[in-house]
């Protein structure tokens, strides 16, 4: 996850919010251009002492939600959806565009609760309906000329806060996913609760990419790595963001195998060393794509709900993306490494 500062290097967007049109008739859609880089303002760091203080908040009770597992995870997904949704609409709203917002809550709400009580594949079944649900809703708008960017930003928002963020859910529940595919917990060599590992790491992985990346691109931090995006983000940041995501990875793998090897027995130091710089720059990847979005939409930060952090936003965007990434990587290694045999019906059953 990452906050308002660039993991990087410290760079903090030095866009102004820009607020949509109130009052009267709404004007046809036409995205802003985004501001050219010689016209941003520098803004202050966020204060340090408040950014601790929220950290040393937030990281025992996600530990503690990641280890009570079951609708305690529900829960704070659910929490974290609505939350970045509506930051994400504030976002194409400061574009000029009018989100659907009911369809929106609605389709994000329920897809965390379909990975939790069904499968991923019921949810993408879901995503079908949502889609058609938007254009049936954009029907009975009066403003027909702001069909195409409702309907779009609307529909990205449910995948890019609702789809992705569901994941961490199924990567929680991965025993019973994987049980549910390929045959029953008594066939499976898989601890219940390997789940609350995988989670556990990727965000601890990602977490220490966005902290490599910081202080090696701000020490050592020369070549620009997307300069149009993230003018302060470095080469040398991302080579450290890896590099601490690995050292990382090592430690968690380490302390597992030597107090709770049965979580961390089925994903072995080959598979913990090779995968994690990857999930590392995966992380790298999310918070790109959500810089991105803010350069654009010329804002600093997302919300202002967390103190010296941004929003929640700003502090899930990296593990957006790396938790499906994981999820999608840990069923094919699954699926690779077990023995799997046909069954008579379309079920798949994993032998011992």
């Amino acid at each position: 996850m990452s906050d308002a500062t660039d993991p990087s290097t410290g760079e903090i967007p030095a866009e102004e919010s820009a607020a949509p049109a109130a009052g009267g008739p709404r004007e046809p859609v036409h995205p802003q251009a985004p501001t050219p880089d010689g016209e941003r303002p520098k803004k202050a760091r966020s204060n340090l002492a408040l950014r601790l203080v929220s950290a040393a908040i937030l990281i025992p009770l996600v530990c503690g939600v990641i280890y009570a597992g079951g609708l305690w995870v529900l829960g704070l997904i659910l929490i974290i959806t609505l939350i970045g949704l509506n930051e994400f609409y504030h976002l194409i709203e400061a574009k000029g565009a009018v989100p659907l917002h009911g369809v929106g809550y609605a389709a994000a709400g329920a897809l965390p609760v379909v990975f939790y009580f069904g499968s991923d594949y019921q949810a993408t079944v879901l995503m079908s309906f949502v889609l058609l649900g938007m254009l049936v809703a954009q029907l009975g708008k009066a403003q027909i000329t702001e069909s195409l960017a409702s309907i779009s930003g609307t529909f990205f928002g449910v995948f890019y806060v609702g789809w992705l963020l569901s994941h961490a859910i199924a990567l929680r529940n991965f025993q019973p996913v994987v049980a549910a595919r390929w045959g029953t917990p008594e066939l499976l060599e898989m601890h219940p609760d390997v789940g609350g590992y995988y989670l556990f790491l990727t965000i601890a992985v990602v977490i220490g990419g966005d902290v490599g990346a910081y202080f090696a691109g701000r020490a050592y931090g020369k070549r620009k790595l997307a300069p149009q995006i993230s003018p302060n983000k470095t080469v040398e940041g991302a080579i450290g963001g890896l590099a601490f995501g690995l050292l990382v990875a090592a430690l968690c793998k380490f302390a597992f195998d030597t107090f709770a090897p049965a979580l961390s027995a089925n994903l072995g130091w080959a598979a913990t060393l090779i995968w994690a710089p990857f999930l590392a720059g995966v992380g790298i990847v999310g918070d790109l794509v959500e810089s991105l979005l803010k350069r654009d939409a010329q804002v600093k930060d997302t919300g202002t709900l967390l103190p010296g952090m941004g929003g929640v936003l700003d502090r899930v965007d990296s593990n957006l993306i790396a938790f499906p990434v994981m999820y999608y990587f840990l069923l094919a290694l699954t699926y690779l490494t077990q023995p799997v045999v046909a069954l008579p019906s379309t079920a798949i059953a994993v032998g011992p």
